[in-house]
């Protein structure tokens, strides 16, 4: 299990675009990827789940991947989050 906090710079937050673009990418990998925000966890390969975490710009969130492909799951990720999923920062 790899993890990394990080803070979420989207303008917009995770809104429907930048969670479908999310969960695409973390869908080509085999391992189990959860975001954490506060004591709660969401399935990074649900569309629904992302979005009914309700991630604003400023959340600060804990992106855990377990399993096989784990590491480089994170790094593709974390840098997808970060370059603002497609819609910038």
């Amino acid at each position: 299990m790899v993890e990394k906090i990080m803070t979420v710079k989207n303008k917009s937050g995770i809104h429907a675009r930048p969670a479908s673009t999310l969960v695409q990418a973390a869908s080509k990998f085999p391992c189990k990827v959860t975001i954490y925000k506060g004591d709660k966890a969401c399935d990074v390969k649900s569309i629904l789940a992302v979005l009914k975490a309700c991630i604003t710009c400023g959340t600060e969130i804990r992106l855990v991947c377990d399993g096989e492909s784990e590491q480089e799951a994170l790094d593709v990720l974390a840098a997808a989050i970060e370059s603002g999923l497609g819609e910038g920062v």
